[in-house]
């Protein structure tokens, strides 16, 4: 036993090595690191300590939660169970009832009784009607006042019936029901009593033909008070809400003003089989006290953090101390270390003008070392031999600190023989009592900045020699004050020596501008942003001065001006004979334009007479036929009515198209505004179908819907997709297709390229010959055309409308192997995003 006893109590070789190991690390340490060790160690023990705490305290809570979690979500599940069950049985019974209506088993006089008997035992229907297809109520029942109603209702009973003048749920869902004859469930709505439904619309088919609808409406509340399990209600909050979280019925009813605490837990799932919205909700509270009121853990809290607050009461103190100890060291260390890095030569002189003091860029700049300059008297070893008097009168005014504020500049001697320019400035040395002992003087070595100021000077006479030269105005304007701060010569010549022409070519002043982009980011003592806006650019912008009668290309900037005040810089090129050209161009375009449209026309005026010849046939019959029936005195008032009312609509029908024509060759200024695509597609193919009827070509449109607006001119670009379907006609035609061949494809889709960004592409495709190699290169060449009477400016007119629109359009074959089997054309159009919202709501 012995033995077993010293085997016990010896240390195991581990914990010996764990302990030496330590004792060695700890030895290494420095004493202020092992007094902060020591005070750190207890202080980690009570952080662990209140860790531990929290975290089991956290543990429970969380586990208790997740049991009230699957409480709410099991009874949830009960509760729609139950009314779904309840709702799936309803629906069996009402599509019996509606057949037996369909088979004319039930009559109209005799619904009372079935409906009846089922309101008694399905007291969450508060009305059956039926319904034919007209919408006319054929018979109905409500359980409310217990009496059929055949040939009238209440006003109450009307917002339940479907009307198609009034749109309103029972009218969407009777629609549905038409067009999917199946039980379709409506949305919740507010019937006549004020009390929230739902209706199913059972569809009555009669031999595959649609007679009507059985319609039941449910009550919200009657599904929540009668078929909610009692316990479910018992333990938590049932409510029924809408698609928006509205409650439309709940299973407990607060105070008037009394309003609902947060639910801790809900758990939501959707009434099935309505399918309309509605969810069940129930929600839970938490029956836990919490963290809060559990005095046992807050009692630990707070001796943790009493411990806590004497540790780092204790800590601070050492760190006190230490601090202390170290100062003198740090202060000196640091003094040290900025004398040494200074580039500022510092002499400090006593009362009598001895040195006593240089730093190392002294010695540094003048070349003599500690020995040779202190205690020396003047004269002094870097002062130049001709220049003792001066230097001697300036030592005296320093002396006497009457030194200048902004320094002395002189000339100072290196210890080589050379000179160099410095500056001086002298300020008193106090010691701690506040005694004067003497004057403390910095040296700095200007040469090098003086040969900069110089060049500096050379340059900007430089600069303002070119600026005076520029044919551009040129001028800089100081925000805050309005104050031209500079005027080249061109500037003067236009504007005179005045801040107002510069006010005209930004366009009003330039303060208020900025004051009103920044808004609150605007400084009130530093007056405007100046960072932001000498970082920003600005993009080039035309104006016209009234006074001269000359338009101008402005470029304007913010800068720094010398002073640091914010400026802004302008240069107005004179752009006058540039804008008349321009103008002058523009004015050959229009009337290109028309040309083109009415050369268009007259290509197409066979077609449109075909097209005329038609109604005017219609009407020249009509009046025929009435005129001999009126003489045989052989035509009714109703037929004579008849036959005139077609003769209207064919005079219609020919003046709706002599009025398209019109509207298409009239000459008219281009003017952008906001147009939507299948508007100007539908123009387009109305014009176009003359000539595609008139060729046998038929023609595929394909629209996308909820395309944003575009801010075009919708007769240009009805012209470009007139002339691409007519070019595309005539290719099928000439080229002889057989009939199933002949046929157009014009599709506006929306599309997204990283060169254009969201645009709207239209493409025309034929099943023509396609278009040779070298016929796509020229093809939109001014007067170059493949057609034998053709003046070749179509598709040259049609790119420069679409690039006017900051579009593209572009030509390619269609291959089938090596095969050509068509063409082609699309073009793109831009669209202004931020602006589409608006523009469409105001197109609405």
């Amino acid at each position: 036993m012995q033995p077993a006893k010293e085997s016990i109590r010896s240390p195991r070789p581990g914990d010996v090595r764990a302990k030496r190991l330590f004792g060695t690390w700890w030895r290494r340490q420095s004493p202020s690191r092992q007094d902060r060790y020591a005070t750190l160690g207890p202080l980690v023990s009570v952080l662990l300590f209140l860790a531990a705490i929290i975290s089991a305290f956290w543990y429970l809570r969380n586990e208790e939660l997740e049991r009230e979690q699957e409480s709410v979500k099991r009874d949830t599940e009960i509760a729609q169970q139950q009314v779904r069950l309840r709702l799936i049985e309803s629906q069996e019974q009402l599509i019996r009832m509606a057949r037996e209506i369909a088979t004319n088993t039930v009559k109209a006089d005799a619904f009372v009784q079935p409906a009846a008997g089922l309101a008694r035992e399905r007291p969450e229907i508060t009305h059956l009607m039926w319904v034919d297809a007209e919408r006319h109520r054929q018979a109905s029942y409500s359980s409310a006042n217990m009496h059929m109603q055949v040939e009238s209702s209440p006003e109450e009973l009307d917002r339940s019936l479907p009307m198609p003048l009034r749109e309103g749920t029972p009218e969407r869902t009777f629609e549905a029901t038409r067009q999917l004859r199946y039980p379709t469930y409506s949305i919740p709505y507010l019937n006549g009593f004020g009390h929230w439904v739902f209706q199913l619309q059972v569809p009555l088919i009669d031999n595959n033909r649609f007679t009507g609808t059985l319609i039941a409406e449910y009550s919200v509340e009657a599904l929540v008070r009668y078929f909610i399990p009692a316990d479910v209600s018992n333990r938590h909050v049932v409510t029924v809400v809408d698609s928006q979280d509205k409650v439309l019925s709940s299973s407990v009813m607060l105070m008037p003003g009394q309003i609902s605490r947060p639910a801790s837990i809900v758990h939501d799932v959707p009434l099935a089989p309505a399918g309309n919205g509605l969810k069940l909700r129930v929600q839970g509270y938490r029956t836990s006290i919490g963290l809060i009121s559990n005095t046992l853990f807050w009692m630990v809290a707070a001796l943790s953090t009493l411990t806590v607050w004497m540790l780092l009461g204790t800590w601070r103190h050492m760190r006190r101390r230490l601090q202390m100890q170290n100062t003198l060291i740090s202060e000196t260390n640091f003094r040290r270390a900025m004398e040494n890095s200074m580039l500022t030569g510092m002499r400090a002189m006593d009362l009598e003008g001895r040195i006593t003091y240089v730093n190392p860029a002294f010695c540094a700049m003048t070349g003599f070392n500690e020995q040779d300059l202190i205690g020396h008297l003047p004269p002094f070893p870097h002062w130049p031999p001709d220049r003792y008097d001066e230097n001697n009168r300036l030592l005296q005014q320093e002396l006497q600190g009457r030194s200048p504020a902004g320094g002395i500049e002189v000339k100072a001697m290196r210890k080589d023989g050379s000179l160099f320019d410095a500056r001086m400035y002298v300020s008193p040395l106090i010691d701690p009592k506040g005694v004067q002992t003497g004057w403390m003087t910095s040296m700095t070595n200007i040469t090098e900045a003086k040969r900069v100021r110089d060049q500096l000077s050379a340059s900007h006479e430089r600069f303002t020699t070119v600026l005076e030269g520029l044919d551009a105005a040129v001028s800089v304007l100081s925000v805050q004050q309005s104050e031209l701060l500079f005027a080249n010569r061109s500037y003067r010549l236009w504007f005179g020596a005045e801040s107002r022409g510069h006010a005209a070519l930004a366009g009003g002043e330039a303060a208020p501008m900025l004051l009103g982009d920044f808004g609150d980011s605007v400084d009130s003592f530093g007056g405007l942003p100046t960072q932001e806006l000498t970082e920003a650019g600005s993009d080039p912008r035309e104006v016209f001065v009234e006074s001269l009668q000359k338009w101008f290309d402005v470029r304007a900037r913010y800068l720094q001006w010398t002073d640091g005040r914010l400026a802004q810089m302008l240069i107005a090129t004179d752009i006058t004979s540039r804008r008349h050209a321009e103008t002058q161009a523009q004015q050959q375009a229009e009337k290109a334009q028309v040309t083109s449209r009415l050369v268009t026309m007259g290509e197409m005026a066979s077609s449109v007479a075909h097209e005329l010849n038609q109604p005017l046939t219609a009407i020249t019959n009509y009046c025929n036929g009435m005129v001999s029936r009126v003489k045989a005195d052989a035509i009714e008032k109703p037929d004579l009515i008849a036959a005139l009312e077609k003769t209207a609509k064919q005079a219609e029908r020919a003046a709706q198209i002599i009025r398209r024509i019109r509207a298409f060759v009239k000459r008219s200024e281009p003017r952008r505004e906001p147009a939507h695509a299948a508007n100007i597609v539908d123009e387009s193919v109305d014009l176009a179908g003359i000539e595609l009827r008139r060729r046998n070509v038929a023609l595929h449109i394909y629209v996308a819907q909820r395309l944003p607006v575009l801010m075009v001119d919708p007769i240009l670009i009805e012209q470009v997709l007139l002339n691409l379907l007519k070019n595309a006609a005539e290719a099928i035609d000439s080229a002889g297709l057989p009939l199933p061949r002949r046929n157009i494809e014009l599709r506006v889709v929306p599309r997204h390229t990283p060169d254009e960004g969201g645009v709207i592409e239209f493409t025309v495709t034929d099943s023509g010959p396609g278009l040779k190699e070298e016929v796509i290169g020229r093809l939109y060449e001014a007067f170059f055309s493949t057609k034998v009477e053709g003046l070749g400016i179509g598709l040259s007119l049609c790119r420069s409308i679409i690039e006017s629109h900051r579009g593209r359009i572009r030509a390619e074959n269609l291959y089938n192997g090596a095969t050509v089997v068509g063409c082609r054309f699309s073009f793109t159009l831009p669209v202004e995003t931020a602006k589409s919202t608006g523009l469409e709501t105001a197109l609405t």
